[in-house]
């Protein structure tokens, strides 16, 4: 989305401080808090002129200007552009955060927020080739709403079912990206359709392709290396979020690990609540929403001697 910075009022500064006044910020997860903080601030302190941040093929690839890459996520063209899409960012981080934990959701940004451009450079170019007509090449891109469509499309992958009401009509959750992309292109045709089509399709990669599969390899290679390996800490999450070890969807064990050194193990169901690695069976440390709590979860070799216990009384 490429239109000129509106700073007379700042309507969309104000709606998006009302919309995190009115959540808490105590109630958005750190990650996401973050990240909308980093947006906020390039858009008042941005790190270069709008055309020196966004992403096209003849800037990025043509002139060798990589760097685009990382920039044009991150600005916005004006401050409602910056509103919206930071209104879903709250939304699906929220929700995703907490399912996923707070150093794989970094890091699933992280990923999406390079991998969208590089898909939207590849599909800019192949219409560049398709049409021979070289404005699909100068078409240039700014914003974070294609990292919002892949981040929908994971979303609806760990939430499925469900009804969204689109304009009054009902629309199953697993198809409201692809009716947004079109509505959202038809009501303004100033947004980036190949840009949100990128979006969708790394998101389309994540779920249904191979790339959550090559992320955690990486993540493990890391790990395993020593000294870059991530937090060890419990995340606190409803249902299976497709990471460490599973339980069953009622169980008193639904707490997910994020520890992308086990990702290798076979799937077993053990008969104890799986144990923090630094505590060796004393005490587990569990991070959620609503702060840390401790809970002592006894070895069975503990369990033994207190039944022996029981009977030398």
């Amino acid at each position: 989305m490429m239109r000129n910075r509106h700073r007379g009022s700042n309507l969309g500064l104000l709606l998006l401080a009302s919309q995190v006044f009115q959540l808490g910020i105590d109630n958005i997860p750190p990650v996401t808090l973050a990240t909308l903080g980093l947006n906020v601030y390039l858009f008042l302190f941005p790190f270069k002129p709008l055309l020196q941040t966004c992403l096209s093929v003849r800037e990025a690839y043509w002139h060798r200007d990589w760097s685009r890459l990382l920039l044009s996520p991150f600005h916005h063209a004006d401050d409602m552009h910056l509103y919206f899409n930071m209104a879903s960012l709250l939304w699906k981080g929220i929700k995703l955060e907490r399912k996923l934990g707070g150093a794989w959701f970094a890091y699933l940004l992280s990923v999406f927020s390079a991998l969208t451009g590089l898909v939207y450079l590849l599909l800019e170019m192949g219409l560049t080739h398709m049409t021979e007509d070289s404005s699909y090449s100068l078409q240039c891109a700014v914003g974070f709403s294609g990292v919002l469509f892949g981040l929908k499309v994971v979303n609806n992958h760990y939430h499925p079912g469900g009804t969204t009401y689109i304009m009054g009509l009902p629309v199953a959750s697993r198809y409201t990206c692809w009716v947004e992309l079109v509505l959202i292109h038809i009501m303004n045709p100033g947004t980036s359709f190949v840009g949100h089509l990128a979006g969708i399709l790394v998101g389309l990669l994540y779920t249904t392709g191979p790339l959550k599969s090559l992320m955690k390899t990486c993540a493990g290679f890391v790990s395993s290396n020593g000294q870059y390996g991530w937090p060890r800490t419990y995340y606190n999450s409803s249902g299976y979020s497709g990471y460490g070890r599973g339980y069953p969807p009622n169980s008193q064990y639904g707490q997910q690990s994020f520890n992308p050194g086990h990702y290798g193990a076979p799937y077993s169901q053990p008969s104890a609540p799986p144990q923090h690695p630094y505590t060796a069976g004393g005490f587990t440390q569990t991070s959620s929403s609503h702060g840390t709590y401790v809970h002592s979860n006894p070895t069975l070799e503990e369990i033994r001697l207190r039944r022996l216990q029981r009977f030398n009384r």
